[in-house]
């Protein structure tokens, strides 16, 4: 008894040290935000402003056009997640429902493409967008968001999908339906809880993601957010601390309340193919 209690006050204390680690740097990045210049410049900091102040937040929307570049980023966020969940539905459907070496092949390339790194995939990307004319423009950043957040979606509803039991599909199929209308009326209604996570999970990766939008993107009106931060900080590297922590604490709020309400269906999502029903 003595070190099962002794192994679970490890455990929570752990798990304490782990959250406070995660928590750090946001806490932080708020307290920034509303302390004034001569608090930010002071060599003995404090967690809570002694004098707190929506200047920082004034200055940046002030110096940069953050909200144009939300809109940016909203538009590239949102088609990426609605593109991604229109061809990862059927695509998981295929692989999870399919036996034979080629949905075997088509999982373990799946499993496989998420080790690639960045810098790898940039060039190819570059030149096919250089290719169609969409260098420098949102629809073709939504291409690349799509062919970037495909693995973890296809991950992600394949779990849903073996999640459903066979007997229902094989009793619409008894009554006619075929594959298509299987899947439209009885598999994707089913299917809804997972389609949400899987397309708020898109939007999350778009909304965050930098590499591919400061490359592609040239113009600044065409700019995301996560690009526009890097404009507070100088030609010799000084940041400008108190609106970038205000500008970066907006960008971030966003992505934090959608993930609070999907984070439990995440976990469910990556966790059903393991399940029989």
């Amino acid at each position: 008894m003595r070190t099962s209690t002794g192994a679970r006050v490890g455990q929570y204390a752990a798990l304490f040290a782990y959250l406070v680690f995660l928590a750090f740097p946001f806490l932080w990045l708020i307290s920034i935000a509303f302390k004034p210049p001569r608090e930010l410049a002071s060599l003995h900091p404090t967690w809570i402003p002694e004098n707190p102040t929506l200047d920082n937040f004034r200055q940046a929307f002030d110096e940069q056009p953050l909200l144009h570049a939300g809109l940016n980023s909203l538009v590239a966020a949102l088609g990426a997640a609605v593109v991604a969940v229109l061809i990862a539905t059927p695509t998981a459907y295929v692989m999870a429902r399919r036996r034979g070496r080629l949905a075997k092949a088509a999982t373990g390339w799946v499993v496989v493409s998420q080790a690639f790194p960045f810098v790898l995939l940039i060039i190819p990307l570059f030149l096919v967008l250089k290719n169609l004319g969409l260098i420098n423009s949102v629809a073709g950043l939504v291409m690349v968001y799509v062919v970037w957040s495909l693995p973890f979606a296809l991950w992600m509803l394949a779990g849903y999908v073996r999640a459903v039991p066979r007997e229902l599909e094989e009793a619409a199929a008894v009554d006619g339906a075929g594959r298509l209308r299987t899947l439209v009326s009885v598999t994707a209604p089913l299917l809804a809880p997972g389609i949400v996570a899987t397309a708020l999970f898109a939007f999350i990766a778009a909304w965050n993601e930098f590499f591919f939008a400061l490359v592609l993107l040239k113009t600044p009106e065409k700019q995301t957010l996560p690009v526009v931060l890097t404009h507070f900080i100088g030609a010799e590297g000084v940041a400008d601390l108190g609106p970038l922590a205000a500008a970066a604490f907006l960008a971030t709020l966003p992505s934090l309340v959608v993930f609070a309400l999907i984070q439990r269906r995440i976990t469910g999502g990556m966790l059903a193919g393991a399940v029989k029903s």
